[in-house]
């Protein structure tokens, strides 16, 4: 799978792109039909310690995912969304079971 990642308005370390890329790459386990992803990485200018937003939009034949969450760092913020995407790759692969 492509996992293309963009910091916006911050220059993010390798360290979170591997970060990011492996934890991305782990939802071809859940749905092999995904063909790319697309990551934003971007800091909110605001006093609350959660300003780092994690924007994922992953595509799938006919349709795309998308999902958004803000935590207080980038890593629980993969955390979360990929989990959900996860969940969401899992319905999406038992409807086309079920429809088999």
């Amino acid at each position: 799978m492509i996992v293309n990642t963009q910091a916006v308005n911050f220059n993010a370390n390798p360290e979170l792109l591997n970060f990011v890329k492996t934890r991305m790459d782990k939802l071809e386990t859940y749905y092999d039909k995904v063909i790319k992803s697309d990551v934003f990485l971007k800091i909110e200018n605001t006093s609350g310690k959660e300003n780092k937003i994690f924007e994922a939009k992953v595509s799938i034949p006919g349709d795309s995912l998308i999902i958004k969450k803000q935590c207080k760092s980038f890593e629980e913020g993969a955390d979360t969304a990929i989990a959900s995407l996860q969940r969401q790759l899992k319905k999406r692969k038992e409807k086309l079971r079920a429809h088999l």
